[in-house]
């Protein structure tokens, strides 16, 4: 902007700046032009002078001014404000400056433009942005002092006159803007400011003008206001226009009212009917409005209509109304000798008879309109009250300034004010607390007697139509009535000439006080009646009236005794309930009856009440009543409310309800949980809840702790022992809290004072000791703890939580018991791995034998106070005697005592759970306290040793620090030296002390050669004095468990003796060392049916341990280290012990692996979800270590057997190096095969695609029909393979043996049959697969030879396998026939039979498994057809028998039985594969497929759409 050479914006349509200002020019038809615009935002009220004569005024002006001016035409806001970054509002704002510039310099010279500047000038004055109007404000006042000012508006009236009005009545949006150049929003925008100010600019103008020149504009605002267009504007959706139009509505009611009200039908509903308006913006304006409207048109008529308006009765209407009187009043008592004063009073004379005719005309009907009764009884209320308490009365609830201030002789009068309602809550009707003396004088004599005259005449009138028509409306009217008005005269009208017959039999003292009292003689002749009649529910009018008379009694006394009487005998609960919540809700009615409150004859009857109740709660049919509700309602009013920090009733009462609410709660674990529901429980807490609330600054008592306990404790169990449902639970704890709460905010020693602190941590610490906790009941439990220790953190007493934790923490001789109760299988793993030592078999018993689910004490109590620091160490709380680091330690204790168990029982896994979802972990307590002194505060010394003490330094040993380690071995080698034969054995002895001397040297910390080769001597001296020690080649099953566990020890340091010492060793050293090592191993080989027992596992890994550390060691021996070892020490290890050795461990670890395969896949099948069919092949792969190992025998084998043809049988030379590869590549084939066998359905599907995708078995099978034998016959002569059952490599077991020489050329040949036997067994669609995708003269090979020597065995096998098999089948029994080879699955559920053959082909498995028919019942013949493929697709690719393929196809058609619909591809329920549901759906169809089945045709059909109604499958 401002740059010559720049391009105009695109789309700019708007005219220059000069063209503009001659549109505006054009627009005053050759007049003096007005203000001209010139901002180009849609805001803008700016407005200059247009210049005429310009020569003129620059001889007037100087350079530097003109300049300015000029640059006031520009078109921009910059180029206007050089200096501003501002919008539109700072372009007005400175125009005014300008402009107030431009006065001070041209001063007189302004004249002629006077009367065409002043309507913009004053509209200016009236901008919206406040300082804009403030800087118009400082321009008029520097062009006219305040005196002049007037003058000076009456000069130009009429051209203001005429101007506003055009903006108001002719001007549009469309009219003040450009519509082809600015935009609609800017039009709307400008209009709306326009016509306020215009407004605004009215009321100033009438403000400002002199009382004579207003005659004279009479009928330019005749004609406004005779404008539809101008009474709109109080509807303007803009609510800035609405409070304009209220401000200039008040100002033609005080400057021109006659004409006002001659508009009396106009002005009225545009403002008495807008008063539901609630913007603050319009309040102000629009409530000024309505009080200057009030006084400007006549009040009766308009009170007609409020009458029947409820809307209009919400506001403050009737107290404007009664201020409006109050003030006419006011003047009225001053100005007694005026003729005003006179006219006034005639004027509220009128005025209260014409409403005594409105107010009687509404109530004297028999069907009274509701609106008007509720009318008549909220204006009198309000007429009743003085002046000053409308004031406060306004301030306190419409929070509306008026214009008008309250005159100064009433401000002093404002402290006489009641507290009007205090504390209080309810309908219209309730009723207001009655005014104080001091304010009644208030109260003007003009509307005193008036005002009485009326309510007697309305209260007589509404009693006759009680009495005669039972009108319940007129009822309500004289109970709102009585409430403003109770009075003896009121009451005396109400009894007219009745007899007091209703107090025959009533005592003496309360027959004077009727005979005395109308008030009293009113409630016993008709209120008592009325309250005791059943058909009316809500009686609360009539309690109000009850208290009406109460308060026409002399004294608390005499009321105490009518509501005694009235208790004993008339009044209901619900009464009852009414009097005693009104006497809450207000100070005054509870001042009216404190001593009935405190009294024996109610705090009696509600004792009663409470045994009624709690003794009732099993009565289903007391708590289906209405009322029974209400009673319980009553009770924890009582108990709730206080007064000054006083219990409602007597204290006595109090506890006495409350022990009766105890007894009850206790028994609730008695009943059932549906008893519970309909039982009292709900009730006690609701009235609990609100008793603990309430009692601020109330010490509890005695009773009410106990009942806090039993809360607690019910909230602190599961819910099996408490039988309670879940919203009674959470009404429990919400009720118990509120209890806490109370407690931890007392002041003093709480935990001394609190019963319910010290009963509770005695609880606690029982429950989790007792042994008596599922995980469910102990989650519940912590859970109850965590709130409660939540709620103790509030308390100010710093030392209550630290109190309460010692409270509940066992002492060192039950934290003992605990620990010794825990079951001892869990050293199994530490005993197994080393880290840990034990001489004795004491854990044979297991979790699943003891059949429990109830968690070890120990486990429960370290959990608790684990629980109970994290909670306290929040607030940093001390805790004292090293409990912090006793509690970490045992729960340590717990979490390691579980984590050495071997397959803990799932109660145990959701115990750590539990703990991991409340952050009780390790490193979340480690992180908590100090963990260096642990040691001493386990066990005070280590010496002399104990089992418990031995344990504690090998698990710690790897924590310890270097001398600590070194101070144990100290103490351990000169006991080494010291024992006698028997001491040997023992944990105090020679097996203790070497125990921790081998941890120690476990971790590395011992690098004192000679100290390693001084205790080598020490055993060397134990085997030379006492051998029968050591187990050389023995029957462990007649040792005992200590000799055992010596020799695990012995062997465990020459294995670490060998890996951390270097110095040089005598021969004789080497000789104990490798003879020990080989004899042991004897042992160990020997033994190996006792393997099943700990400490012989134990004896056995070590013995290995000892052979591989050997091993290793001579592995290692160089050249350069020979010199230090004995002469022929190599040589005998090579000739003598290496061999040794693996002629023990080979046949060990192949039985040890064949003995471990078929465990492993239960590991994966844990996993099972991980592999799901959400991928498009899933595949896993059999054991890693296996597999890696069988990659690379197969690189060895293709070197072998990779040039051969298939069918070309190959003979390999025993003992040579192909025969150990070929012999390792087929019995790792034969662990892979065991294991496969071994694995579910679902996992053999996994690990066959893992090995269709490596192509493993592909490449076996080749080599297997290049090492089976043509004739694999086991027998050597000829008779024997010509008998009626041959004896074949197929049909014999192998025995694999070393040793027997002569067996050795038939291990391959024998070996290759074994696994082809296996394979074809386990693996039967795999092989199919591969033979029929084979070349044909393999085809024909390996069908010859499978048809000739193995299918007749698989088949008999399979038949027998069916024939024999115990599994069961629920609706299909499954037989078969040898002879022909068949099974026959017959399948029924309800009316339906399917009989299905299935026939073995004669080269099973090669060829297909055929499925015929047999008989079918209730089954369509396309279901039929399906259901046979189905079966004949699961056996043939399946990998698997028959017996698991019926499985399989009977788990199908029972699925689809339930409902679950076919794969519409494979049409099959089960995939036949990985057996996995159809899971994913078309968004469209909402067919669902297999993962699988969706894979394969999207790949094979290269398109993404769904098989079924082609749409994109997303």
């Amino acid at each position: 902007m401002g740059g010559k050479n720049k391009q105009r914006t695109k789309g700019n349509l708007r005219p220059s700046n000069s063209g503009r200002a001659a549109e505006l020019l054009a627009k005053e038809q050759g007049t003096v032009p007005g203000f001209i615009g010139f901002g180009t935002f849609h805001s803008d009220l700016g407005y200059v002078p247009a210049i005429q004569g310009a020569e003129e005024i620059d001889s007037l002006v100087d350079s530097d001014f003109r300049m300015v001016l000029r640059k006031l035409s520009k078109k921009d806001v910059t180029t206007k404000l050089k200096a501003s970054f501002d919008h539109d509002r700072r372009v007005r704002e400175a125009t005014q400056q300008a402009f107030e510039k431009l006065i001070l310099k041209v001063k007189k010279h302004l004249a002629p433009y006077l009367k065409s500047l002043m309507g913009y000038w004053l509209m200016a004055q009236c901008d919206t942005y406040t300082p804009a109007a403030s800087a118009a404000k400082d321009a008029f006042e520097a062009a006219f002092p305040p005196s002049k000012q007037p003058e000076a508006i009456a000069f130009c009236k009429d051209e203001i006159t005429s101007v506003l009005q055009d903006h108001l009545i002719k001007e549009t949006p469309d009219t003040l803007s450009d519509p082809q150049t600015v935009p609609e929003e800017e039009r709307d925008a400008k209009f709306y400011r326009v016509v306020t100010c215009s407004l605004l600019a009215l009321k100033k103008l009438l403000c400002l003008l002199p009382d004579n020149e207003l005659d004279s504009l009479e009928e330019k605002f005749k004609s406004l206001l005779s404008q539809n267009k101008f009474w709109k504007y109080g509807k303007h959706s803009i609510p800035q226009i609405r409070s304009a139009y209220f401000e200039l509505v008040s100002a033609l009611c005080q400057r021109i009212p006659h004409l006002m009200k001659d508009e009396a039908s106009k002005v009225s509903p545009s403002v008495l009917l807008s008063i539901d308006d609630s913007d603050p913006i319009v309040c102000p304006a629009l409530w000024e409005a309505v009080l200057y409207t009030l006084t400007t048109v006549e009040l009766i008529p308009f009170i007609d209509a409020v009458l029947k308006d409820p809307k209009l009765q919400d506001g403050q209407l009737f107290n404007h109304l009664a201020e409006t009187l109050s003030s006419w009043e006011a003047r009225a008592d001053l100005e007694k000798d005026d003729k005003t004063a006179r006219n006034l009073e005639k004027v509220l004379l009128n005025f209260w008879e014409r409403l005594s005719e409105i107010c009687v005309k509404k109530i004297n009907e028999p069907e009274a309109d509701v609106k008007s009764v509720l009318g008549v009884s909220n204006l009198l209320q309000v007429l009743q009250k003085p002046k000053s308490s409308l004031k406060l009365n306004k301030k306190k609830v419409g929070k509306v300034r008026f214009a008008d201030e309250m005159p100064e002789n009433n401000k002093k009068n404002e402290k006489c004010v009641s507290s009007e309602g205090e504390n209080r809550e309810g309908s219209e009707l309730m009723a207001e607390p009655s005014v104080s003396p001091s304010c009644s004088d208030l109260i003007s004599p003009l509307r005193k007697k008036p005002l009485e005259d009326l309510v007697c005449k309305l209260a007589e009138m509404s009693i006759n139509y009680v009495n005669e028509r039972k009108s319940e409306q007129h009822l309500r009217f004289l109970s709102t009535l009585l409430s403003s008005f109770s009075s003896s005269q009121v009451f005396k009208v109400l009894i007219g000439d009745e007899k007091q017959g209703a107090v025959k039999d009533k005592p003496l003292e309360i027959a004077k006080l009727v005979q005395k009292n109308p008030a009293v003689q009113f409630l016993y002749q008709k209120v008592t009646g009325w309250l005791t009649e059943d058909q009316r529910k809500d009686a609360g009018f009539l309690v109000d009236i009850l208290y009406s008379a109460l308060c026409c009694c002399d004294d608390n006394v005499e009321r105490k005794a009518i509501l005694d009487d009235l208790t004993e005998v008339e009044l209901k609960w619900n009464s009852v309930l009414q009097i005693i919540e009104k006497a809450c809700s207000s100070s005054d009615n509870h001042a009216l009856v404190t001593l009935w409150l405190k009294g024996d004859i109610l705090g009696e009857k509600l004792v009663t009440l409470a045994e009624h109740l709690c003794n009732k709660d099993l009565e289903s049919t007391v708590s289906s009543e209405p009322y029974f509700s209400e009673r319980w309602t009553l009770l924890s009013l009582v108990l709730s409310q206080h007064v000054k920090n006083d219990y409602l009733i007597g204290e006595v009462y109090v506890e006495r309800i409350i022990v009766k609410l105890h007894e009850t709660l206790s028994k609730a674990k008695k009943l059932s949980e549906a008893e519970n529901n309909d039982s009292s429980v709900s009730f006690i807490c609701d009235v609990a809840y609100n008793y603990f609330s309430s009692a601020k600054g109330c010490l509890l008592m005695p009773s009410s702790e106990d009942l806090l306990l039993t809360l607690f404790q019910l909230c602190a169990e599961s819910k099996e022992k408490t039988h309670l449902p879940d919203f009674i639970i959470s009404k429990l704890k919400n009720t118990w809290l509120s209890g806490v709460n109370l407690l931890v905010h007392r002041t003093g020693d709480t935990y001394k004072q609190s019963t319910f602190l010290r009963l509770s941590a005695l609880w606690l610490k029982n429950q989790v000791q007792s042994s008596t906790l599922d995980v469910t009941s102990l989650q519940v439990l912590l859970s109850a703890v965590d709130d409660l220790l939540n709620a103790l953190l509030e308390s100010k007493d710093a030392n209550l939580l630290g109190v309460y934790i010692g409270s509940v923490m066992p002492d060192n001789s039950e934290w003992e018991k605990m620990r010794q109760s825990l079951p001892v299988q869990w050293l199994h793993r530490p005993l197994l791995e080393g880290r840990l030592s034990l001489n004795y078999e004491g854990f044979k018993t297991d979790f699943k034998e003891q059949d429990t689910k109830k968690l070890p004490s120990h486990l429960c109590t370290s959990a608790l106070l684990s629980k109970m620091i994290l909670v306290a160490l929040k607030k940093e709380t001390v805790l004292e005697n090293n409990e912090l680091e006793k509690i970490i330690a045992e729960l340590l204790y717990s979490l390691q005592w579980y984590e050495e168990l071997d397959n803990p029982p799932v109660f145990l896994t959701g115990f750590c759970e539990m703990l991991q979802k409340m952050n009780i972990t390790y490193d979340n307590l480690c992180g908590l306290g100090n963990t260096s002194g642990l040691l001493q505060l386990l066990f005070d010394s280590f010496f002399p040793l104990t089992e418990g003490n031995m344990h504690t330094i090998q698990s710690l040993c790897p924590f310890l620090s270097k001398e600590d380690k070194k101070e144990f071995i100290a103490q351990c080698i000169p006991a080494l030296l010291a024992w006698a034969k028997e001491d040997v054995c023992r944990i105090n002895g020679g097996f203790g002390h070497l125990a921790i001397f081998n941890s120690c040297l476990q971790t590395k910390s011992i690098d004192d050669g000679e100290l390693l080769h001084g205790l080598l001597k020490i055993l060397i001296t134990w085997k030379r004095d006492h051998e029968d020690i050591f187990l050389f080649s023995c029957n462990l099953s007649e040792v005992s468990p200590e000799i055992l566990a010596v020799n695990i020890e012995i062997i465990r340091f020459l294995s670490l003796f060998l890996k951390y010492c270097s110095s040089p060793l005598a021969e004789s050293e080497w000789d104990f060392i490798m003879c020990s090592m080989l004899a042991w191993l004897e042992t160990t080989n020997e033994n190996q049916v006792l393997y099943s027992i700990p400490l012989v596992q134990l004896f056995a890994c070590v013995s290995c341990d000892l052979a591989c550390e050997l091993s290793a060691f001579f592995d290692s021996t160089t050249l350069g280290t020979n010199g230090s070892l004995p002469v022929n020490l190599i040589s005998e290890w090579k000739e003598f012990f290496s061999p040794g050795i693996h002629s023990l461990l080979l046949p060990l670890l192949v039985t040890a692996t064949g003995k471990l395969m078929p465990e492993l896949p239960q590991y994966d099948q844990d996993n099972l979800k991980s592999y799901g069919d959400e991928e498009e092949e899933p595949a896993l792969s059999p054991p890693a270590a296996l597999m890696s190992l069988l990659s690379t025998q197969e690189d060895l084998l293709e070197n072998v057997l990779g040039y051969i043809p298939v069918g070309q049988i190959v003979t390999i030379k025993p003992l040579s190096e192909d025969f150990c590869y070929v012999l390792g590549y087929l019995l790792t084939w034969k662990l892979i095969l065991t294991f496969f066998k071994a694995a579910s359905s679902q996992l053999r599907a996994l690990y066959s695609m893992y090995l269709r995708k490596t192509k493993s078995l592909n490449k076996l099978l080749y080599h297997l029909f290049r090492l089976m034998p043509e004739n694999p016959a086991f027998a050597e002569t000829a008779v024997e393979l010509s008998s009626k059952d041959p004896r074949t490599f197929f049909t014999e077991e192998l025995q694999l043996g070393i040793r027997d020489t002569s067996a050795l050329p038939y291990h391959i040949p024998h070996l290759a049959c074994s696994v082809y036997h296996m394979t074809l067994k386990d693996l039967p669609a795999m092989v199919r697969l591969w033979w029929n995708s084979s070349e044909k003269r393999v085809f024909n090979i390996v069908d010859r030879f499978t048809s000739k020597y193995v299918s007749s065995v698989l088949s008999f096998q399979e038949i027998s396998s069916v024939q024999t098999s115990t599994q069961l089948f629920n609706g299909m029994t499954v037989k078969a026939r040898a002879t022909t080879r068949e099974v026959m699955a017959t399948y029924s559920i309800e009316d339906i039979v399917i009989e299905l053959i299935i026939q073995l082909p004669s080269n099973y498995p090669l060829g297909s498994i055929t499925v015929e028919s047999g008989k079918r019942v209730g089954v369509a013949v396309q279901q039929w057809r399906n259901w046979m493929l189905q079966l004949s697709t699961y056996l043939t690719h399946q990998n698997g028998s028959i017996m698991e393929g019926l499985a399989l196809w009977k788990n199908n058609v029972d699925k689809r039985f339930e409902g679950v619909e076919d794969c519409m591809i494979c049409f099959s329920v089960i995939h036949g594969f990985n057996y996995s549901l159809p899971k994913k759906a078309c968004r469209t169809c909402k067919k669902k497929f297999h993962s699988a089945c969706l894979y394969k045709w999207f790949t094979s059909s290269n398109k993404s759409t769904c098989p079924l109604c082609r749409e994109t499958f997303f």
